[in-house]
Formats: C-alpha cells, sequence, structure tokens
C-alpha cells in the first residue's frame, strides 16, 4: 500500500466505493487521516464499514475542514450533471481529485508511463510492463487496467510505474506528470461526460500536461485527433515527440504488413509471429509499446523478447492455444459489433462463438467481414435475431443458447472440416448480462471449456 502519512491529521471525503474507492479510503486511513465515505449503493457502504471505513451520507456532512474529495472516476463532476456530492464539494471550493493524484503526490520522484486512448490501452499498458518486468525494471501497473493504484507498492525514485488512464482518472488527477505519455487513438466515446467531442478529445490530451517534466510523448497518427494533438506538440517544441503508425511510414515506429520498423529499412520484427498481438490494432499497440519502453531506456532486443513472451490480456484476443488444426481465442471483451469486427479481420476461417444481450445496431457494420466466417454458434437473449441477420447474408449458423453446447459444436465442426487457420473465436458482440456477471466471467466460462477441447484433442492425438 502507498504511503500516506503525510496526509495524517488531514480530513477528506471518499466518495464512490468500488475497488479504487475503497482502496483510497483504506490508504488515507491507514496514513492517519479523518475520512468520512459514501456510495449511493448500499452493498458497497456495508462492505466498506465492515472494512472499518467510517460511512456518511456525503450530501448532508459539514464540509468544513475537509481538504478534498477523492471521487471515483465512474462518477460525472461536471457533464451531463455533476453528482450532487460532486456539486456540494465545488460550492465548498473543496478540490475533487482522484487516486491518481494521491499516487503522484506521495511519490513525485518515481517515473511515470502514462498510456490512455479510446481503444487499446488496457493491452498497450499490460505489454510495456510485461516488458519492464522482463527486462528487471522495477514496475508496478495498474489505474483503468484494474489494479488500483494505492494499492501500489512503494518502488523509490528507480521504480517505474505504468498507468492505464481513461479520460475520467486524467480530469482528476491535476498535478500528475508523466515521464512517457502515449496517445493511441480517439474516437467517439463517452460523449456525455464530456460534453461532446471536444471535451472529449481534450480530457485526453491531459495526458501530455505539465510537460515541464515530461521527456518523451508516443502519439499514434492513424486518426484525425491524435495527428492534430502530434502536430500540436511538434510546434510547441518543449517535448520529444515519437509518431507511431500501423498504417504507414512515419520517421518514428510504425508497422506494415506486421513488420515493425523502428525509423530504418529493414523491420526489426515480425509481429505476425506473436500470437498474442493479432491485428492492426495489436500492431499500433505494439508500436507505441515499442516507442514507450525505448523512451523509458531499454534496448531493441529486450523489447522484442518481452513481445516474444508476452502471455496476451485475459478476454481480449486472448490466445488459448492450439490441437489438431483448430486455435481458439477469447475476445469475450467484444461487447458490441465494431469490437468484434477488430477480432473477425484477424482470422480467415472462422467458427464464431457470437451472442448474449445485444447492443443498439446489433451486428450492423460486420457484413464486410462475414465471408470470414465459416459458421457461426450463437448464444444467449440475442441468439434468434443474430441467427435471422446472419441468414439473410448467406451465413450458415446454429442457436445454441449458451456455451456449454456453443464450444462443443463449434469444435467438433472445426476439425470436421479441417481448414488451414480454423478458429474458434469468442467474441460476442453483446454484453454478457443475460447470463453472466460480466465479460470476465463469460470469458472464463469459454477459455475453461476451450481448454478442455484442448486437452482433450491432445490426449487422443497421442494416444496409441
Amino acid at each position: 500500500m502507498i504511503d500516506l502519512s503525510h496526509l495524517g491529521g488531514r480530513h477528506f471525503w471518499v466518495m464512490g466505493l468500488g475497488k479504487s474507492g475503497l482502496a483510497t479510503a483504506q490508504a488515507l486511513l491507514a496514513g492517519g487521516a479523518g475520512v468520512l465515505a459514501w456510495d449511493d449503493g448500499e452493498p458497497a457502504r456495508r462492505a466498506a464499514a465492515a472494512a472499518g471505513v467510517p460511512i456518511a451520507d456525503l450530501g448532508q456532512a459539514d464540509p468544513a475542514g475537509v481538504e478534498a474529495l477523492l471521487l471515483s472516476p465512474g462518477i460525472p463532476h461536471t457533464h451531463p450533471a455533476p453528482h450532487p456530492v460532486a456539486a456540494r464539494a465545488r460550492a465548498a471550493g473543496l478540490p475533487i481529485v482522484g487516486d491518481v493524484e494521491l499516487l503522484y503526490r506521495a511519490l513525485p520522484r518515481a517515473r511515470y508511463v502514462g498510456i490512455t486512448g479510446t481503444n487499446g490501452k488496457s493491452t498497450t499498458t499490460a505489454l510495456i510492463g510485461h516488458v519492464l518486468a522482463g527486462a528487471g525494471r522495477k514496475v508496478q501497473v495498474g489505474g483503468n487496467l484494474g489494479t488500483p493504484v494505492l494499492t501500489f507498492e512503494p518502488l523509490g525514485e528507480d521504480g517505474i510505474y505504468v498507468l492505464e488512464m481513461s479520460s475520467y482518472q486524467l480530469e482528476l488527477a491535476p498535478s500528475l506528470r508523466f515521464d512517457v505519455a502515449v496517445l493511441l487513438n480517439v474516437t467517439p466515446d463517452h460523449l456525455g461526460r464530456h460534453g461532446g467531442m471536444a471535451g472529449y478529445v481534450e480530457a485526453k490530451r491531459r495526458i501530455f500536461q505539465h510537460r515541464d517534466r515530461a521527456r518523451t510523448a508516443v502519439v499514434a497518427v492513424d486518426d484525425e485527433h491524435t495527428r492534430a494533438a502530434f502536430d500540436d506538440l511538434e510546434r510547441a517544441g518543449d517535448v520529444a515527440v515519437v509518431p507511431v503508425s500501423a498504417e504507414r511510414a512515419v520517421p518514428g515506429i510504425h508497422v506494415l504488413d506486421g513488420l515493425l520498423y523502428d525509423g530504418g529499412a529493414a523491420a526489426v520484427a515480425d509481429l505476425n509471429a506473436i500470437e498474442t498481438l493479432p491485428g492492426r490494432h495489436n500492431w499500433q499497440n505494439a508500436a507505441a509499446a515499442f516507442a514507450a519502453c525505448r523512451a523509458a531506456g531499454l534496448e531493441t532486443a529486450e523489447i522484442l523478447r518481452g513481445f516474444a513472451s508476452f502471455p496476451g490480456l485475459a478476454h481480449r484476443q486472448q490466445y488459448l492455444g492450439e490441437a489438431d488444426g483448430v486455435r481458439w481465442v477469447n475476445d469475450s471483451k467484444a461487447t458490441n459489433a465494431d469490437a468484434a469486427a477488430k477480432a473477425l479481420v484477424c482470422y480467415d476461417a472462422i467458427y464464431w462463438i457470437a451472442g448474449g444481450q445485444a447492443k443498439e445496431g446489433g451486428l450492423a457494420g460486420l457484413e464486410p467481414l462475414l465471408a470470414r466466417i465459416r459458421h457461426a454458434f450463437l448464444i444467449g437473449e440475442a441468439a434468434p435475431d443474430f441467427g435471422q441477420w446472419l441468414s439473410a447474408r448467406g451465413v450458415a449458423s446454429t442457436v445454441c443458447g449458451d456455451l456449454g453446447r456453443a464450444v462443443p459444436a463449434a469444435a467438433a465442426l472445426a476439425r470436421a472440416e479441417k481448414v488451414p487457420g480454423a478458429t474458434v473465436l469468442l467474441s460476442p458482440a453483446c454484453a454478457s448480462w443475460d447470463q453472466f456477471a460480466n465479460f470476465e466471467r463469460r470469458g472464463e466460462a469459454f477459455a475453461a471449456l476451450a481448454r478442455a477441447e484442448i486437452d482433450g484433442a491432445r490426449a487422443g492425438k497421442e494416444a496409441p
């Protein structure tokens, strides 16, 4: 846990008691600070109280003497309307910050690598952390990726904190300075929380705030918003800016047809050979990670060794294994058609497991990728509608209902057809809530069933 004893004797409000909020309250209390905490959900309040956190309705509590409001990033404080507790805090003149701000204030001399973007930031963050750790660096990885930052180990001045930063978190960390800051892409998302696209872009650009400290800005230049950010940083001239691209040659780091270039005429790596980094979107992630790790002081050989051993990120095109000519991939995180498209484009002979609780628009937009699908195995509430949609476009499908039926059916057909490159892909294009608590539980269930199929195929092959 991060030592917050420098805040001892001061008083704070903590609003939101999920993982990061509870960790914030506990770290403050351990440091000797006074805390009053609240969550709109009674189960979260009960759990926090059981953990020793003082609970009080911050909509009624007296703000006098309070140092700041520690706000969980998912709670609005500006658009579309501030949460009542945030509005009370602002009216009382209290700073509104998040847990990352407390981390930085506690350890300002450590090194920080920050990654943001609409898509790909989790994989890029995990990849950078994996490469740095494999090269022997003292590193902690978390933030939006899932590990609350105040549960980190204190690393000292030679440590590196690798932080995935959402737009919400960036708004709540006004002091944070990154040694290496990475911007991957910006496409419309969370616009209601930021008052429109301009506000969302501005929030993402906060990754480059306080450039008096930053040594390197890594900017993927494959969309109009990131290109504009790159141009502005170059014109300012107060930080080294490294462009990266998965679409064209650039003076920094780029990937063409899966080959990674670091500015020279010869490729330094073939990313096509790395099962855990499939597809153009992952090539952009790898290019950004390569640039960030170089800026953090690693040699090319160290970075490439890390790439080769990267296990992938669970539920995001997670390679599970291959047996009897069939590859298995868990992409449970794909909860809409746009996310599923990023997986479908990576494989040529797909036995596709899809369905769940459909999002608005269903499978619209996937038409150019349907030729890659050998057969679809449909689950959840969306299965009948998805089956009709696919049938109208010439794609064979089977309504299986659940993963317990879909996985063996997909395995059987893939093995029977013996098509080169056969891939059983869970990429549901749907939310999970009709059958699972979240996409992680769905992915875990698929992975268990898939590994049983893999083990069974291998055992059968080895039998005399």
